[in-house]
């Protein structure tokens, strides 16, 4: 299940970025990305204050937004696993991994937990083909990983929120 994106953005937080670039439109990938580095994502009123700011418009910001890999229009979790699912990986296992986590925490690739604590998100080769399966949970590397290390990892991190008991 995705997570709502009607939380409120205090778009405050942007002001020293786009005071910076003001008017520089061929500024608008760095101001992306210090925007993301502040939100985690790219919250569509961020994206239509830095439109008005660089004077593009909201359509060129989204276009340049939706190109690039590196940029996420959708709220992430406060901890993302990356699976692998380079040739390697996809032989030694990752959909099985995908599977674990899918049935552990009742979300997809793709997705976000209710909570917000975990973004599932698949890859495709990191460049790390001997150490197959490969996970990267919060830019930590987990080479060779099984599913019980994996989940037991995850545990650590971000409990499953369906299997969390009320009294702990």
């Amino acid at each position: 299940m995705a997570v709502a994106l009607d939380d409120a953005i205090d778009l405050s937080l942007m002001e020293g970025i786009l005071t910076e670039h003001q008017g520089q439109p061929r500024a608008l990938i760095p101001v992306l990305q210090k925007t993301q580095e502040i939100y985690g994502w790219l919250p569509p009123q961020a994206l239509t204050q830095i439109a008005r700011a660089l004077g593009l418009s909201t359509s060129k910001v989204y276009g340049v937004a939706t190109f690039y890999a590196q940029f996420y229009l959708k709220k992430r979790g406060r901890h993302v696993l990356k699976l692998c699912d380079g040739t390697a990986c996809h032989v030694k296992g990752a959909p099985i991994l995908a599977t674990a986590v899918a049935e552990e925490y009742h979300i997809h690739v793709g997705e976000t937990t209710e909570d917000g604590e975990l973004t599932v998100e698949l890859v495709y080769c990191i460049g790390s083909c001997a150490l197959a399966p490969v996970a990267i949970l919060d830019d930590e590397v987990m080479g060779r990983v099984k599913q019980d290390k994996l989940l037991r990892t995850l545990k650590r991190k971000a409990p499953p929120a369906a299997k969390q008991e009320s009294g702990s």
